[in-house]
């Protein structure tokens, strides 16, 4: 008996010294615990807490108070599980409360203590690491504007599909691009452009399943997985409701905007067994829209592929042909139709293709600028007029101003005209020059008008409305525009004598260019009827076309024997005097 309670005693002084000794290093882990910065806990066998510092206490009360949240019960089982193996473990812990989000990363580690087993966990704040990390799998997967993933997301998930394709997979790839985006983006500004590209998406994107995916690529353009399918009408049905929902105006900062889209389409197996060939092949059959009437969708087909290959064979030609300089200029006069003399020319671009034969610009012109090559070879013109200025005033007088025409794309360029700019100064005559823009230049939102056009002026260069009347303006656009001459578009001019709608649009704007102080050159004359009605039924003294001349090479002005190469003179005198030819008079079958 006495042994047994000696024994009793020895065993609660053993546990009393244990305890104190738990206690006693317990306390010294709180007094370390409670200067690091981190949120530190010990918990016991149970899962109880026995040790928190401030930084835990503060982590702890907010995962309590969170209102969907089993942090604290969570953090519960990990310790018995912990504990159990005896193993440490890192892992990420989120706490939502409220509208923030807090991301913790928490260290565990099973320890002993005084021959307890406890788990230590030490937790800390990585919410900002968090959040750029995110930023960044979001810029590289999705796309900051629409939200939509970008390229690599489409590509990966194709890419998947053909991996593990059984043979009986089928779908469809459509590429899709926004019909004169810029020009919409130039007229309205880029806040707006931005803006109908996100609705633009949003639209895009409606009643799409889930395993669909629409990414946008780059600028106005798209591509739409539709996956799986099961034959080419069910596509066709489906680009046919997207192509209706887009007929729909965009209301965007009180403006109503049209705006309709491209859209090419490739099906796997038969147009392609990886991502690029069968990306490439819907971009071609977009492109053979883009060409014809727009706002359509094409499928794919082989003759597509050739006409691509042929397109690529003259864009190397073009870029060949720009290193190269095989290029020339033709020159158009502008004639006065009362006097019939020669008041200036229009510099015409021509190329020689490998076979030496001259192609007109309709041929390159659109390729060069969509190539981004159109720059070079403005300059290049400007090139050749100074090399030959010469032999031009001796064809056609030293006073006669020359035309260079100016894409709209490039007027709305501050960087292209300054330096174009510079150029015409380097000439040595820049007042002999006249720049031809396209109406649009200036009702864009490109500042022509009040940032580009005053560095023309001060060097007196001269302004042409080339094409006017089939642009995107109006008569009224006609008052803010400060240019000097307006040439109405051939459109106006065929025929003139026999169409009285042509009749009185011609004199709407030739009496308001009259208003304006704007000098009026008729386009496109080729008929002595056309030119008989200007002179009798109009006020309009200058007209340019194939009645009065061709353009003209000046390299063939070299060769001609005749003294100062007057062919251009000639051809123009000599058309029949108007005494020898019908006359027409405003009291006749002409009236205003």
């Amino acid at each position: 008996m006495h042994s047994s309670k000696k024994h009793d005693f020895q065993a609660a002084a053993t546990q009393a010294r244990d305890e104190s000794i738990f206690e006693s290093e317990l306390s010294m882990l709180r007094d370390v615990f409670k200067l690091l910065p981190a949120g530190v806990t010990v918990q016991d066998e149970h899962g109880e807490f026995v040790l928190m510092n401030d930084a835990a206490t503060t982590l702890l009360e907010a995962a309590a108070a969170a209102p969907s949240a089993p942090q604290l019960n969570d953090r519960r089982e990990t310790c018995l599980e912990l504990l159990r193996t005896g193993r440490p473990a890192v892992m990420e812990e989120a706490i939502v409360g409220g509208p923030a989000k807090q991301v913790f990363l928490t260290s565990h580690r099973p320890i002993q203590v005084a021959g307890r087993n406890l788990l230590i966990s030490s937790s800390t704040d990585i919410t900002e690491q968090k959040a750029f990390e995110d930023h960044l799998f979001r810029s590289a997967y999705y796309d900051e504007l629409t939200g939509l993933p970008t390229r690599r997301v489409i590509e990966h998930r194709v890419n998947s599909l053909l991996k593990y394709d059984n043979g009986q997979g089928r779908f469809a790839l459509a590429f899709l691009d926004i019909d004169n985006f810029k020009h919409i983006n130039d007229y309205y500004g880029h806040p707006v452009g931005d803006a109908l590209l996100v609705e633009m998406a949003k639209r895009l994107g409606l009643d799409l399943r889930d395993s669909d995916i629409l990414s946008r690529i780059s600028g106005d353009e798209f591509v739409l997985l539709l996956n799986p399918i099961q034959n080419d009408a069910e596509v066709e049905e489906y680009i046919h409701f997207i192509l209706q929902r887009l007929k729909a105006p965009f209301f965007i900062e009180q403006s109503e905007i049209f705006a309709s889209t491209s859209i090419g389409v490739s099906l796997y197996p038969e147009h392609g067994r990886s991502y690029e060939v069968l990306r490439q092949n819907a971009d071609i059959a977009m492109y053979r829209v883009k060409n014809g009437s727009k706002g359509a969708a094409a499928f794919f087909d082989a003759s597509m592929e050739r006409e691509a290959l042929a397109r690529m064979k003259i864009e190397q030609s073009l870029r060949l042909a720009i290193l190269e300089k095989r290029f020339c200029c033709a020159f158009q006069p502008k004639v006065d139709i009362r006097t019939q003399e020669v008041t200036g020319v229009e510099a015409l671009v021509r190329l020689r293709d490998d076979e030496g034969v001259i192609q007109a610009p309709s041929t390159f012109i659109n390729l060069a600028t969509e190539l981004g090559l159109i720059d070079e070879l403005t300059h290049l013109v400007l090139a050749e007029i100074v090399k030959s200025i010469d032999l031009i005033n001796e064809t056609f007088g030293p006073d006669t101003t020359i035309s260079i025409n100016v894409a709209a794309k490039q007027a709305g360029n501050p960087e292209f005209m300054q330096s174009f700019a510079e150029a015409l100064e380097a000439t040595g005559f820049p007042a002999r020059f006249m720049i031809e823009v396209t109406e649009d230049a200036f009702v864009t939102k490109t500042h022509f008008q009040d940032e580009i056009l005053p560095i023309f002026r001060k060097l007196g260069v001269k302004i042409s409305i080339d094409d006017f009347g089939i642009g995107y303006s109006s008569l009224s656009a006609l008052a803010d525009i400060t240019a000097d001459e307006i040439k109405i578009d051939r459109s106006f001019i065929t025929d003139i004598h026999k169409r009285p709608r042509s009749q009185g649009i011609l004199r709407a704007i030739e009496s308001l260019s009259e208003a304006l102080g704007m000098t009026v050159i008729a386009e496109g004359l080729e008929s002595f009827e056309e030119l008989a009605y200007l002179q009798a039924a109009t006020k309009i003294r200058y007209a340019q076309g194939f009645y009065f001349s061709k353009p003209i090479f000046l390299e063939d002005l070299k060769l001609a024997t005749t003294p100062r190469a007057s062919e251009a003179r000639a051809s123009v005198s000599s058309r029949p005097a108007l005494e020898n030819r019908p006359t027409y008079s405003r009291a006749g079958g002409y009236r205003r």
